[in-house]
């Protein structure tokens, strides 16, 4: 399968990009508040935003302005205070938790700045923390653990531990374990704030050549210009509400 093409962001409006894809997720006016010390703190403020399945969309914008607020929204891991989010013809600002969980076990897949491994269990062994609930039978997660590290170029490294590979060869395990489920979207969290520039390039051509490979639909925060301008649309979330760069 490869990525669906999209067409530049349509500028009359600034948040919904124009094409013929089918949305992968449609938020409509969404807000998210928090409590903290007594005070109220709005972290969305009445968000629309299409993004079609098959984009590769990079989310920029300062610290505290709402990006993993949105990126948590994106993954069902929070519901918003009011609106909509849907992934695809699912609202998961009203699903129940185990709902969320499925869409999360099924369609999502995260990787993270921190890479997030178990220091005891092998690179193997971590991607198969993926099937913890335990609906794969073991035979099944091995076998499949092993194509996911091999697609990252990682087969030779299974039975590694964590603290015996690189910082780029551990965010290629952490992403081996956001794909081996085989999922519709991936969601990256500074996926390269922890690495050098060439690695980072290595780790931006690995996630690039996913997106295209399966034709997924692939969300990255970042701080990084050099990882967004990489995208094929970028977004800029600032005090809560979001626009097209």
């Amino acid at each position: 399968m490869t990525a669906v093409e999209t067409q530049p962001a349509d500028p009359t409006h600034p948040t919904r990009a124009s094409g013929g894809s089918r949305p992968m997720y449609t938020l409509t006016d969404v807000t998210k508040t928090y409590t903290q010390k007594k005070r109220t703190v709005t972290a969305l403020s009445g968000v629309d935003l299409e993004i079609p399945a098959g984009q590769m969309v990079a989310i920029q914008g300062p610290t505290g302005g709402g990006k993993s607020t949105l990126l948590q929204m994106l993954g069902a891991l929070d519901r918003p205070t009011s609106g909509t989010v849907m992934l695809g013809d699912q609202d998961l600002s009203k699903a129940g938790d185990h709902a969320l969980a499925a869409a999360r076990g099924s369609e999502i897949g995260f990787v993270f700045q921190g890479f997030n491994l178990i220091p005891t269990l092998t690179a193997a062994e971590n991607v198969e923390t993926a099937f913890a609930d335990g609906s794969v039978p073991r035979d099944e997660r091995r076998r499949r653990s092993a194509a996911a590290l091999a697609s990252v170029g990682l087969a030779e490294r299974a039975e590694h531990l964590p603290a015996e590979l690189s910082g780029g060869q551990q965010q290629r395990v952490a992403i081996a374990r956001a794909l081996v489920k085989e999922p519709s979207v991936l969601l990256a969290d500074e996926p390269t704030g922890s690495l050098d520039e060439a690695t980072r390039d290595e780790i931006m051509d690995l996630l690039e050549g996913v997106w295209r490979d399966r034709g997924l639909t692939l969300v990255i925060v970042t701080h990084d210009s050099a990882v967004a301008r990489r995208a094929q649309r970028r977004l800029h979330l600032k005090g809560g509400q979001v626009r097209d760069i």
